[in-house]
């Protein structure tokens, strides 16, 4: 059977992540210290509302929020769609376009032919090692 991790457990990992003290991360969520003691130690089990607001606090990335949620034992509310997904087109279409850019071959515009040419320009041959005059 597959074991999982105690969501009080993946709440200490991330508050410890980001270098709070259980009294720092409480004063900014609004809740009691003993509170999140409790959630932490797995004595008291958060809300869906009181696990969400401090995933916030701790800025958890949204999968990360879903990973928090199911081990509570909520459903995950963030959509998760591979990269292939149609939706996700223009998104890769813009990640292509950067990625191109920053490539250091790059397809030559003069011909129109994709034919590739450096990126920069080439350099001075060295003189390093020759005698100097």
């Amino acid at each position: 059977m597959l074991q999982r991790t105690p969501v009080g457990n993946l709440l200490r990992d991330w508050r410890q992540r980001r270098r709070l003290s259980q009294l720092e991360l409480a004063c900014d969520a609004g809740i009691s210290t003993r509170h999140l003691s409790f959630v932490e130690t797995g004595r008291a089990l958060p809300g869906r509302d009181m696990l969400l607001h401090l995933s916030v606090r701790l800025d958890v990335p949204v999968r990360e929020r879903n990973v928090l949620l199911v081990a509570a034992g909520y459903a995950p509310i963030f959509p998760e769609r591979p990269l292939g997904d149609p939706a996700l087109a223009a998104a890769r279409a813009a990640i292509d376009l950067v990625l191109d850019g920053r490539s250091p071959i790059r397809p030559s515009r003069s011909t129109g032919t994709g034919a590739l040419s450096p990126a920069m320009p080439r350099c001075r041959s060295s003189t390093r090692g020759s005698p100097r005059s």
